[in-house]
């Protein structure tokens, strides 16, 4: 197995360091690190270590996050402090109890090779960062409403009441360190890294570190005093919680609301919000930190009620993220879509010769092809895109399936749910050559008992027929939650390795500004990651999942031209 460093540099899958840069290597996906924690795949990295999800194998497989300590500093005194402030958050951690916090479960030294490694256990929080779920809105042209920023506010101050009870203050609170969860819609607070136990006598911190300061927080979300002179208040969390609520709202970082010339926010401008929670946003924004709300409790006072009219430009995105991913869009009459992308499709796929049980329903769709391809088709088509490798993971061909396959239809009457299949994939204008053998694959992966066998028209194979459209629905969610361009989504089965040598080469001549081609393979892993986590990069289909890996690259790098 190889493992790659943050450069993409090649190494054996024994190193722990990258024998290139010298840089700390990821843990390879299923080892098991103290006899305990099999690692299932990398969630992140920064400047002190990655983070991982991992299985806790004593605790019925229970999913866990592992925090690894191994920072990327030489000077000793760096690696002191990277040290302590990994010793601090545990610390903190196992006092804080909290609903939304992470629950600490245990720290832990490990020998891997010839060096010792410091883990945090904690809980795994599955979903989006806010960040993330900016990002996604930005792709449709929106952004977070005026009512669901406040309905943040007021489910992550008592959060922020809680610790500062405990005399604690976060000190990185920003849109990545905010999680939406998804098993009950509340926003949790994470990565503690940062955190300083305040002395009841003292009420501010400062880090000595020989004879420099150790400054941390976020430029833009950290307030003056925070990263200029080191000092820590509880209103230096509610200053970036406020500009937290300032990047969600517009969806422009910190600098560009901020005019630093004449040392004032743009209300009105790029920042436009009802006269009540300008007023409490301007509080929390105070440049002298005893000009702010002292206490979490005296905003929530102060914040004005979410509206029960949603706006009309973003609507109740949070409460509804995960119905909208898993809902077709608004149903059309069949014959309206066929019209209306049957060209394209003929353009793409040559008439199919139909399984005798489907063929009525594809001739009330107007007789175009949109299901029911054959492997052998299937494989013909794949066999024409240009053979792909997508950097940093190595891609098997496609298994040769002997037999074709009927795509099913339900037997229960509903063939409504199939004809919904079809005009989604018609709605992201998804070409068959590469949807249906896709669905082709991930159903024969799933039954491979069933390799060399087609299915019939026959009530026994009634459960298979509707197992496919389940797979080929739950695809159609996943594309769906990428938020592809249309572009993209045209283009899925076309990519090819010449297209990262483009992006390479673009990235090389400045062409992306100051983006790297090592900034897009990060950006695309971690997205393509939080779509298919139970993938392996290293090891996609270069027709399926690989295509996919590609579109969310294709996408970045326009967005870094525009």
């Amino acid at each position: 197995m190889q493992l790659y460093c943050s450069k993409q540099h090649t190494n054996n899958g024994n190193n722990r360091f990258c024998t290139h840069c010298g840089e700390p290597l990821p843990l390879a996906v299923g080892q098991v690190v103290d006899n305990r924690y099999q690692i299932i795949r990398h969630l992140g990295q920064g400047g002190f270590g990655r983070t991982y999800l991992a299985e806790d194998i004593n605790k019925s497989h229970q999913t866990c996050v592992l925090k690894e300590f191994a920072p990327q500093v030489q000077e000793h005194q760096d690696l002191q402090k990277a040290k302590e402030l990994f010793e601090r958050e545990a610390n903190v951690l196992k006092k804080l109890q909290h609903p939304q916090i992470p629950c600490f479960h245990t720290s832990l030294q490990v020998k891997i090779g010839a060096k010792d490694f410091f883990f945090l256990v904690q809980d795994y929080v599955d979903g989006d960062n806010y960040y993330q779920l900016l990002e996604q809105r930005e792709s449709q042209g929106k952004t977070f409403s005026e009512e669901e920023v406040i309905t943040l506010l007021q489910q992550i101050l008592p959060v922020l009441s809680y610790i500062h009870s405990r005399d604690v203050v976060h000190r990185d609170i920003s849109p990545d360190n905010l999680i939406w969860r998804r098993s009950d819609n509340l926003p949790v607070l994470i990565d503690f890294g940062g955190v300083k136990q305040l002395p009841a006598s003292q009420g501010f911190w400062r880090t000595k570190l020989a004879e420099n300061n150790t400054l941390l927080g976020k430029k833009g979300y950290a307030p003056e005093e925070q990263l200029r002179q080191g000092k820590a208040f509880f209103s230096s969390d509610l200053y970036s919680l406020a500009v937290t609520s300032l990047v969600l709202l517009t969806g422009q970082e910190p600098q560009k609301l901020y005019d630093s010339y004449q040392g004032i926010w743009r209300w009105g401008k790029e920042i436009r919000v009802s006269p009540q929670l300008e007023a409490v946003l301007k509080r929390m924004l105070a440049y002298k930190p005893s000009d702010r709300y002292q206490r979490a409790e005296q905003i929530l006072k102060d914040l004005p009620s979410p509206t029960a009219t949603k706006s009309k430009s973003t609507g109740n995105y949070i409460t509804t993220k995960l119905k909208t991913m898993v809902v077709a869009p608004g149903k059309q009459r069949a014959s309206g879509i066929v019209s209306r992308f049957q060209s394209k499709t003929q353009a793409i796929a040559k008439p199919i010769s139909w399984p005798v049980w489907i063929r009525p329903f594809v001739i009330s769709l107007g007789g175009t092809a949109l299901v029911g391809l054959t492997l052998a088709a299937g494989n013909a088509v794949i066999r024409t895109v240009t053979s792909i490798t997508i950097p940093t993971i190595s891609l098997p061909e496609i298994p040769q399936f002997p037999n074709p396959i009927g795509k099913p239809v339900s037997d229960k009457g509903k063939n409504s749910d199939l004809q919904e299949i079809v005009s989604r994939r018609q709605q992201l204008e998804i070409t068959e050559g590469f949807f249906i053998p896709f669905v082709d694959n991930l159903f024969y992966t799933k039954k491979p008992e069933l390799k060399g066998r087609s299915l019939t028209s026959k009530s026994e194979d009634a459960g298979l027929r509707d197992e496919w459209s389940g797979i080929a629905d739950d695809l159609l969610n996943k594309i769906e939650q990428a938020n592809l361009s249309t572009a993209a989504r045209r283009k899925l089965g076309k990519y090819s390795q010449k297209d990262y040598e483009t992006w390479r080469r673009q990235a090389r001549s400045g062409q992306l500004g100051n983006y790297t081609i090592d900034q897009l393979n990060k950006y695309t892993n971690e997205k393509f990651d939080r779509l298919f986590p139970d993938q392996q990069r290293w090891k996609l289909n270069q027709q399926t999942f690989g295509q996919i890996w590609y579109a969310i690259a294709a996408d970045q790098v326009s967005k870094v031209q525009k």
